[in-house]
């Protein structure tokens, strides 16, 4: 039981911390959907935005988080605070070597570099001059972002998951007022937004680096040393570097593709995913975040029986979850994408191109957020190579099915073929932890998935049926193809009218076919948040 509501606890404080980013992120691509539209200035600042963010995941985020926090909780619980500073210390000033000298060669070849992951835009006059000059302005984001990533595992293994869970509220904070700046000074939006990336970067940096003092592990200045356990966390991460260049690799083939495919496709893809990205955010950060140092803590002290039932829950709250936003994404696509994006320069074909993407990508959605719960259960246990072999497995598939699918279906091959390539990422996952005796569904897990299926179902016919007699009774309220919506305010209203009815029809089935339990949300209520004030 503590072990479940530990994992409850720490879920709800990171995920609430992420569903106010993700709501403050659509204000946010509102209003850059309004002010850019999805042509050639929106290509050019996405890339830019994209470009450091890249290199983000693939230097710092995934691959620091894998390697530091089981090494920096084993110091902890075995040698104490002192020690885990030192570490972290090391790590830091490693680290912040590494970026600053690598953030200056990429200023400097900034055109050469961004034809690696844009090549059609050298194919249009001035896009790869402008996409160059924002891409320099926002890129020295990725060295406080990267540092970002050190400072939240750290808190993360002192089980203060919020502050850090808080930092991309920040983000999108600041690009809001950088829209509203440009609005009101006439500046360029595109170049505007891009002085906001740089600028959020270093105001992350700087409330992280007074939370981890607050929790009395504050980061100072030490000289770089390849210590043995700096060494130790370099060889851990390798091969998790080598894994995330092979995922940000399947990325950049994505956008590479996008750009060729025609002029918004970048566009369409991104504000696809960021709706997509709401649930994944939510849910599968806030799984991943808080699993690893339990698993982490319950590998440490020899306790298999304790990671075997923080990994069920893990997959449980992850599918019932994930299950009716996957069906709700797919059923209200092209309403989701009419209310949130249509207006201004974004245009009726730029609705429709979004709301096909968005039903592509939400078809993978479960698996994305499986791979978050089930990843840590190789990362827990100091095991990085096995994810990357999957990985690399799982690229291969993605960029074939690109070069198939995207011939016939242009940009939504491309989110299609994401999608079941992160099926199959999940389940090789899977069957490599059963095999290994690392993943046994217990009765609780066996018994409550059939019912989350079928209420899942249940809501999805439910809502469908509601937007057909919406459609019958008002016309055209969220368009048609060649056919704008209607007035944003009662496209907002029958969107929300959907979304309520198909959260209570599930919650209704899922309680009454005890695919859940009231009582699984009172121990949510009784032990959230985990950390203290923000």
């Amino acid at each position: 039981m503590r072990s479940r509501q530990s994992l409850l606890r720490a879920f709800a404080t990171v995920s609430g911390m992420t569903l106010i980013s993700r709501v403050t992120g659509f204000v946010r691509d509102i209003l850059i959907a309004g002010v850019l539209g999805a042509g050639l200035a929106a290509d050019a600042f996405l890339i830019a935005f994209q470009f450091p963010n890249l290199f983000r995941r693939l230097f710092a985020e995934g691959a620091f988080s894998a390697g530091f926090v089981p090494i920096f909780s084993e110091i902890l619980e075995k040698e104490g605070r002192d020690k885990a500073l030192r570490f972290a210390e090391q790590s830091f000033a490693v680290l912040a070597t590494v970026l600053f000298f690598f953030v200056l060669v990429m200023m400097v070849a900034m055109p050469v570099a961004l034809f690696a992951i844009a090549p059609g835009f050298s194919n249009i006059p001035g896009q790869m001059e402008r996409a160059s000059e924002l891409a320099r302005i926002a890129f020295p984001y990725l060295f406080f972002i990267s540092l970002v990533s050190l400072q939240s595992g750290v808190l993360n293994a002192l089980d203060r998951f919020a502050a850090a869970a808080a930092t991309p509220i920040l983000l999108n904070l600041t690009l809001i007022t950088a829209v509203l700046f440009a609005l009101s000074s006439g500046m360029d939006a595109s170049v505007a937004l891009a002085w906001g990336v740089a600028l959020a970067g270093v105001i992350q940096f700087a409330w992280l680096a007074w939370r981890v003092r607050v929790a009395g592990m504050p980061l100072g200045l030490v000289r770089p040393r390849l210590s043995p356990r700096v060494r130790q966390l370099l060889i851990r991460i390798l091969p998790v570097v080598f894994g995330a260049s092979l995922y940000q690799l399947n990325l950049l083939i994505d956008k590479i593709i996008a750009t060729l495919v025609s002029v918004g496709a970048v566009s369409w893809l991104y504000f696809a995913d960021r709706v997509n990205q709401l649930p994944l955010g939510v849910i599968g950060v806030g799984i991943g975040v808080a699993l690893l140092p339990m698993l982490s803590r319950s590998i440490q002290n020899d306790n298999p029986e304790e990671a075997l039932r923080a990994q069920n829950r893990a997959i449980e709250i992850s599918l019932v979850l994930t299950l009716p936003a996957a069906v709700g994404l797919l059923v209200l696509a092209h309403p989701i994408a009419a209310a949130l994006y249509e207006r201004g320069a974004f245009t009726v074909s730029d609705r429709q191109a979004v709301g096909a993407a968005l039903a592509a990508l939400a078809a993978g959605l479960p698996a994305y957020v499986l791979i978050k719960a089930l990843v840590p259960g190789f990362f827990g246990r100091q095991d990085t190579a096995t994810p990357v072999k999957i990985s690399a497995v799982a690229m291969i598939v993605n960029i074939a099915l690109n070069l198939i699918l995207m011939r016939s279906l242009g940009h939504v091959g491309i989110a299609l073929a994401t999608a079941i390539s992160a099926w199959l990422n999940a389940g090789l996952l899977g069957v490599v932890l059963v095999r290994r005796g690392h993943l046994v569904s217990d009765e609780r897990l066996t018994k409550r998935l059939p019912r989350i299926c079928l209420a899942s179902v249940a809501m999805g016919a439910a809502v469908w049926i509601g937007l057909t007699l919406l459609t019958d009774t008002f016309g055209s309220l969220f368009g048609a193809p060649g056919i704008a919506s209607a007035a944003e305010l009662p496209r907002a209203l029958g969107l929300t009218s959907l979304i309520i009815l198909g959260v209570g029809v599930y919650g209704g089935v899922l309680l009454a076919t005890g695919g859940a339990a009231l009582s699984d949300f009172r121990s949510l209520r009784r032990t959230a948040p985990t950390d203290e004030a923000v």
